[in-house]
């Protein structure tokens, strides 16, 4: 009896099933005297069947012994880490579907890097990097800077460049006695050097001339007193439309007006860069070409030169070659021997070349994509002629395969050039409209 009331009295104290918090009490009431013992039997067999009030040290022990018990579950409590999910293995089909991209993965203690195989994509963490910084007030993020230079006050921002040539020495403001507002460029092989220096005397110092040399020669031009003011861009055995490409971007020729982007093999004994600028302007054309010498070197009517007008934009072909008279061949249309862009239209199309078609071929047919209407802003410039001299300085750069002269790998590259750059223009206005209808047809559905 006295036995089950000690260990009742120790147990009702307990916090939690903790077997050293047991111990304790039972260690508490171990150690009451033998006399004590009896009394706290004769009481509780009082109490049982009386409301008699235990004595004053009674009422004690228990309340310290509740005390003791209470600061002994805290301490257990306490020592326990804090819980976290990072430190668990638990399965993630357990867990919620979260989009981390709205997380900071450094606090959760995530890879800052999202893996190859994950399907949250670099755009989803590039949209939350600008949402984040927008936030920080601490941060400089400005969206209208161009791409990368988010980061960068407006006032420092260089978005543009050009072909300017600049001192080493004195002052940056003094370095340009003139800044020209045309531009020039010519892809060269030395052999035709006498014919590029005639050229290059047609071009007043209002151009900016830049010769890009398939044939690795470049020093050899030094002979001409202006070349010494020429940009010079050697890379061996390269295409006009490489060098475009790669060379001038709408970015680097912004100060130009209009960018001559011309053949090596082009006679101009009746051309004037300045007038041809003129007339250019008058007839407000944003793409543009000297009519050709219809007795040499010509493929299309629209670009035969007329003998009674200044300009011309449209004309007639062979029977069923233009179905809509608006379009190429017979308006809006230019070749791309020798033509001239605006400022505007070079934007658009340096973007349409595409980075592996070296040739150009049917880019004529598409430069009407960048202006409109393209009928009255693509146009032959009559009074400023020139002559195809049609030298096959390409076609020497190819090279023999399979028992073919060099020049028919190279005509060939050109025709399967010209069918892919109709096949990815055709298939890319395609999937464009064909993403309108869808999200015509979704937004009407809600």
């Amino acid at each position: 009896m006295k036995s089950t009331l000690l260990t009742s009295l120790a147990t009702s104290f307990q916090v939690g099933p903790n077997k050293q918090q047991t111990s304790f009490n039972f260690y508490i009431a171990a150690h009451i005297p033998c006399k004590y013992q009896d009394t706290i039997v004769n009481r509780m067999g009082i109490l049982s069947r009386s409301t008699v009030s235990k004595k004053p040290n009674e009422t004690m022990r228990l309340i310290v012994t509740t005390f003791l018990g209470v600061v002994f579950g805290f301490l257990i409590g306490v020592s326990f880490p804090t819980l976290s999910l990072t430190k668990l293995n638990i399965s993630s089909s357990l867990l919620p579907s979260v989009d981390l991209s709205y997380v900071d993965s450094r606090k959760l203690g995530l890879p800052t890097e999202t893996p190859s195989g994950s399907s949250y994509s670099r755009k989803d963490n590039n949209n939350t990097t600008q949402v984040q910084n927008l936030n920080d007030k601490s941060k400089i993020w400005v969206p209208s800077n161009p791409r990368g230079a988010e980061r960068l006050p407006p006032g420092i921002v260089e978005a543009e460049s050009d072909f300017y040539l600049r001192r080493l020495w004195g002052k940056p403001s003094e370095d340009l006695t003139s800044t020209p507002k045309y531009l020039v460029t010519f892809t060269v092989g030395y052999d035709q050097r006498k014919n590029i220096d005639a050229n290059i005397k047609k071009f007043s110092g209002n151009f900016t001339v830049l010769l890009f040399h398939y044939d690795g020669r470049v020093s050899e031009w030094d002979e001409f007193e202006w070349s010494k003011q020429a940009i010079h861009v050697s890379v061996r055995k390269q295409t006009k439309w490489w060098y475009a490409k790669r060379f001038l971007h709408p970015d680097i020729v912004a100060p130009y007006d209009y960018i001559f982007i011309w053949d090596e093999d082009l006679g101009v004994d009746h051309f004037n860069a300045e007038e041809y600028i003129e007339l250019v302007k008058k007839h407000g054309l944003e793409i543009s070409q000297p009519g050709l010498e219809p007795n040499k070197g010509l493929t299309w009517q629209m670009t035969k030169r007329r003998g009674d007008r200044e300009v011309h934009k449209i004309t007639e072909e062979k029977p069923g070659w233009c179905t809509d008279p608006h379009l190429p061949p017979c308006a809006a249309f230019v070749e791309i021997m020798a033509p001239v862009f605006s400022r505007n239209a070079w934007r658009c199309v340096w973007h349409m070349i595409q980075n592996d078609l070296v040739h150009g071929w049917g880019l004529d047919f598409a430069l009407r994509k960048c202006v409109e209407p393209a009928h009255e802003k693509i146009g032959v410039v009559d009074s400023q002629w020139i002559v195809h001299q049609t030298v096959p300085s390409l076609g020497n750069q190819g090279q023999s395969e399979n028992g073919k002269a060099p020049w028919k790998g190279v005509r060939d590259r050109c025709r399967g050039e010209w069918t892919m750059f109709q096949n990815r223009l055709s298939n890319a206005e395609n999937a464009y409209f064909r993403s309108k209808a869808m999200e015509s047809s979704n937004s009407k559905a809600h």
